[in-house]
């Protein structure tokens, strides 16, 4: 089969992040303009895979929306396999997405997500069907590869805000908490809390001790320090009624009788435009995905290795997850500085 009768279908699932129309464009338009395929933007991620909702993208209908944030082609959180192999929920979703993909003509699906998706587009690539896969999470957490678009974006937002809070720390001499993203994997905390000059960072890959905390604190207030700032990823163990930044709050209230403030990012963390870095790193995996369509090297996952980018299988990424080494470089660097991670200071 040469490229110029192949058809491809692109979905996007999982959460919005910076970057991913970006994605879709070096997807559609190297298929287009140096393939001459033919491509078809699915909506709302596998949801629109089950119920048949597509649409013929040309060229025009990716053109201007490399800084636009968020999805031209919606998204869910569906999860066909949920439940394993034999889940059944009034229809077999597994197989309805076969004969879609079938009934649609296509020669491949490109899947642009996160740890979710990727397992997913795994499970379907072990099902018959020809996948690629795109990583794509602001948490920066999906294993082999070096980085994935909207990390960039979502740390200059972070960074931005905690810029901001030391303002109002240092003029009511108060203790700021800032809550950032982050499940399982500190890589936003760790790198704004470099970036805006945190004093003391928690992350999930590290196990605090608010005595060790309050501590700190006190000593920074004795050296004459009346302010710190605390940038906490939401994934730390806490009192699991409270989040992340409110429990630390009201923890180092109560130890210190210093003043303490809790602010959310939330998701404030995922929205608008990408930055410079997202959109090139995007287009480069997009871009990247259709040369392996178009040598048929199917069931992979771009990657980021580097600096160059290459493509891992399917099954080398499902089910892991790239956590922060608390051996990292970049922890030790700054705790050369005098950053505290909760567990020495």
């Amino acid at each position: 089969m040469t490229t110029k009768s192949m058809k491809i279908g692109i979905l996007t699932a999982g959460g919005d992040c910076p970057g991913i129309n970006a994605a879709i464009r070096g997807v559609a338009k190297t298929a287009i303009v140096s393939h001459n395929m033919k491509v078809y933007g699915i909506s709302s991620g596998f949801l629109g895979l089950i119920e048949g909702d597509y649409a013929k993208l040309d060229e025009a209908d990716v053109s201007g929306i490399l800084t636009l944030g968020g999805t031209i082609l919606g998204t869910s959180r569906e999860k066909p396999f949920k439940g394993g192999e034999s889940y059944r929920r009034a229809i077999d979703k597994p197989q309805v997405i076969k004969d879609n993909y079938k009934k649609m003509g296509l020669d491949c699906l490109v899947c642009i997500g996160g740890n979710g998706t990727l397992k997913t587009a795994e499970k379907l690539s072990k099902a018959g069907l020809n996948v690629i896969g795109i990583p794509k999470t602001i948490d920066n957490d999906v294993w082999g590869t070096d980085l994935s678009f909207g990390f960039d974006s979502a740390v200059s937002i972070a960074t931005e805000a905690i810029d901001r809070l030391h303002t109002t720390a240092n003029s009511h001499k108060r203790i700021m908490v800032i809550e950032v993203m982050g499940h399982q994997a500190g890589w936003i905390g760790l790198y704004s809390g470099l970036a805006g000059g945190g004093d003391i960072i928690l992350i999930p890959e590290i196990k605090y001790d608010l005595k060790i905390l309050a501590e700190y604190i006190s000593s920074r207030a004795a050296k004459n320090k009346g302010y710190s700032i605390i940038v906490v990823s939401e994934g730390i163990a806490r009192e699991k009624s409270k989040s992340a930044g409110q429990y630390i709050a009201e923890q180092i209230s109560q130890l210190t009788d210093h003043e303490t403030r809790g602010t959310v990012l939330g998701y404030l963390q995922r929205g608008g435009t990408p930055t410079a870095m997202d959109r090139i790193l995007a287009t480069r995996y997009g871009a990247y995905a259709t040369e392996l369509i178009a040598k048929r090297k199917f069931g992979h996952m771009v990657a980021l290795k580097n600096e160059a980018i290459t493509s891992i299988p399917l099954s080398a990424t499902a089910g892991k997850l790239k956590l922060v080494d608390p051996g990292n470089a970049l922890i030790k660097k700054a705790r050369s500085l005098g950053t505290c991670f909760g567990d020495v200071c």
